[in-house]
């Protein structure tokens, strides 16, 4: 498959962003992607999995044989096509909307996942937002307190919700991003919620590893989501990831296979560990 795609100049007004605005639309999933039941039985809550990353591991783990339940925000018509598309892999889909920020949400989104599908093995904590801005005086504590309560805030709400469903064997798995290793000039609480991400991970990780718990995270570099056009101006977008040794932005299909791996038995010598699907960018950590 060629994911060296022609990226438009192309805007859009409002996050996280639409999957279905735009052009091109992302690589969900390859055709030659097979499963092999590496996740059969298992069930699996993601953040953010609507679009982008977020349903790209919906589907591949729907390929893989898991039950799926994707929290989303507003976007019903991005949210159905992902229900679709995993129903289409013979598996089950939960469509969970509401906002992140709150813990009370957070709590009953995995009720409801438990109680739709009898049991929570795998949480992907995925949905983010950013708000680039040029000075750090220009953050105002409105936006310093949305991108928090919804990048790393959320996280902690709900792993203390799955927790007591989560048994020995079970994986917790967090987006973080390129940026938490090298920085963002534009992006300071982003990437600074990133950062927390990593450091979350790790604690966490030892935290749990008594109960055999895995607690992983992937970091992906530039990857063509919804949040992209949504975050930059046309110039920007049309430049987006050329900068990468690969000279490309990543498709998300690209990155989701990362999560499989950390969801399934195969990564199970794995804990506290961060992959980097970045497009060659050679990172400390």
């Amino acid at each position: 498959m060629n994911n060296d795609i022609e990226i438009k100049g192309q805007t859009q007004d409002q996050q996280p962003g639409l999957e279905n605005k735009m052009n091109p639309e992302p690589i969900v999933i390859r055709d030659s992607y097979e499963g092999s039941g590496k996740l059969d039985g298992k069930v699996a809550l993601i953040t953010g999995g609507d679009s982008g990353i977020g349903r790209s591991v919906a589907v591949h783990f729907a390929r893989e044989g898991a039950q799926v339940a994707i929290v989303f925000l507003n976007e019903d018509e991005d949210a159905l096509a992902t229900k679709e598309m995993v129903e289409a892999e013979g598996t089950e889909c939960l469509l969970i909307q509401g906002n992140i920020q709150d813990e009370h949400f957070c709590r009953e989104a995995v009720v409801e996942t438990v109680e739709k599908f009898g049991k929570l093995n795998v949480l992907v904590n995925n949905a983010a937002e950013q708000h680039p801005r040029e000075s750090i005086r220009d953050i105002s504590t409105e936006q310093l307190t949305e991108t928090f309560s919804t990048n790393i805030f959320s996280m902690f709400h709900f792993v203390k919700a799955a927790l007591p469903h989560l048994q020995a064997g079970d994986s917790i798995i967090n987006t973080t991003s390129v940026t938490a290793y090298r920085g963002s000039e534009e992006l300071l609480d982003y990437s600074s919620t990133k950062g927390a991400i990593v450091s979350f991970t790790r604690s966490l990780s030892g935290n749990l590893a008594e109960k055999q718990i895995r607690v992983n995270a992937v970091a992906p570099g530039p990857i063509w989501t919804p949040l992209i056009p949504a975050t930059f101006d046309e110039e920007k977008v049309e430049k987006f990831g050329k900068y990468t040794p690969l000279g490309r932005p990543g498709q998300p299909s690209e990155v989701a296979p990362s999560f499989v791996f950390l969801a399934c038995e195969d990564s199970s010598y794995f804990t506290g560990q961060v992959l980097h699907p970045n497009g060659g960018q050679v990172l400390n950590g």
